[in-house]
């Protein structure tokens, strides 16, 4: 009897640590971020902030990571990549540590500032280390385990944060997120080996000469201006969230934790199957069937009254299967867009613009919804879910010429772009 051949490793023992240890980076990065929007009705009612000035604290963060990856972006590519994660995320830890310390709106803007400050290059670093490390063709699996951080976060550490939240006050998440994130620091400072195989691609010893070539190469034009709209989904809708659930669905404060707990776990199931679905199908494809369904469910979710709780448990569900597969997909694709030695500069624009763009988004977003009064439902949320469907539906165009485009420079016909 003819004995098979055993199968081959599709990571590396190191490639696995490297993994891991980016999904728990961005659970924490996530987690740091996502945890205002479900704190927002504690916020809202705790500092007496109206919509307008939550919105801002919101997007504080996004507009300040944005400006921070952008003048950081020349410099990305001059230095080794752990280096520069272990700097920006010590920094990190030190913002997250300030915003638990807040006494008040003022004091939680700055707060939010400075940690976007550092938070903001993160992700970029994060992702050129991943496009350094694994070739295109696995990269959808391996963002579908990364992006494991992004359910995590809503299993794991939304849940616990707002348990404690309702019963000790919204101070703690910041606190718990802090103590995650200092074990994860140490491990990246013992055991990641040095990133830095780009340094000997560089041509240009100006980083400023070098930003510039990114930002008017016409490739990496396109990526950006995809960047911009696939920014304003979850930057408009995402931060009134559980305003909304409290307010317009009649969910209670207490039951808040279990939407994101059962969303959670429906992500952390489809993250890695539509991650590897979309190596073998076509990441373009995958991300055209998530930008159809999140159409459909953001439509439906937004114009939602006071329903069952189940009704929003399956919607919340469904809709975030839509989104997972859109961030899965488009990520993997932009990875794509970048050559070797424009990796980190590359990502750093572009997490500027998504920062930028999102935190535009949110600001308008609250001057679009408002409150009459402290306790009454948000008006003109539906609104917000057609701007969102807009977006996407021209989101689905722009990505197809940047699939087209990624096609031409690396073909790959037993595993489809």
């Amino acid at each position: 009897m003819e004995k098979t051949a055993p199968k081959e490793r599709v990571f590396s023992p190191y490639q696995v640590f490297i993994i891991i240890i980016l999904t728990f980076l961005q659970f924490t990065i996530i987690l740091d971020f996502m945890v205002l929007s479900p704190l927002g009705d504690y916020l809202m009612k705790e500092l007496h902030l109206t919509p307008k000035q939550f919105g801002w604290v919101v997007s504080s963060y996004a507009i300040s990571a944005g400006i921070s990856s952008l003048l950081a972006s020349g410099f990305t590519d001059r230095f080794d990549r752990k280096k520069l994660l272990l700097f920006f995320y010590v920094g990190f830890i030190i913002g997250t540590l300030f915003c638990g310390l807040a006494p008040n709106y003022e004091y939680l803007l700055l707060a939010r500032v400075f940690t976007g400050i550092f938070g903001g290059v993160i992700g970029s670093i994060a992702f050129a280390i991943i496009t350094d490390l694994f070739v295109m063709q696995v990269r959808g699996r391996v963002m579908g385990f990364v992006q494991m951080g992004f359910a995590a976060s809503q299993i794991l550490g939304i849940p616990i944060g707002l348990y404690f939240a309702d019963r000790i006050g919204w101070h703690f998440p910041f606190f718990m997120i802090v103590a995650i994130s200092i074990p994860v620091g140490i491990l990246i400072l013992m055991y990641m080996k040095p990133v830095n195989t780009h340094l000997s691609l560089q041509t240009s010893q100006n980083p400023f000469q070098h930003l510039k070539r990114i930002v008017s190469t016409r490739r990496y034009l396109q990526g950006f201006a995809a960047t911009v709209l696939l920014a304003t989904g979850g930057f408009m809708l995402m931060p009134f969230g559980s305003a909304f659930s409290v307010n317009n669905l009649g969910v209670s404060p207490k039951d808040l934790f279990k939407i994101f707990l059962v969303t959670g776990i429906v992500s952390m199931i489809a993250g890695p199957l539509i991650g590897k679905a979309s190596d073998k199908f076509g990441k373009y494809n995958l991300f055209v069937i998530g930008s159809i369904w999140s159409i459909i469910m953001v439509i439906y979710y937004c114009n939602l009254t006071v329903v069952p709780l189940w009704v929003v448990f399956v919607a919340n569900s469904l809709m975030f299967v839509g989104v997972t597969a859109r961030i899965i997909s488009s990520s993997a694709l932009l990875s794509g867009v970048p050559e070797p030695r424009d990796r980190g500069t590359f990502m750093s624009v572009n997490a500027s613009v998504q920062y930028i763009a999102g935190g535009i988004a949110t600001a308008i977003a609250g001057q679009i919804v408002y409150q009459a009064t402290e306790n009454s439902p948000l008006e003109n949320y539906p609104i917000l879910g057609y701007v969102v469907a807009g977006t996407t539906i021209i989101t689905i165009i722009m990505m197809y010429y940047l699939n087209r485009m990624i096609k031409r420079t690396e073909p790959s016909p037993n595993n489809p772009v």
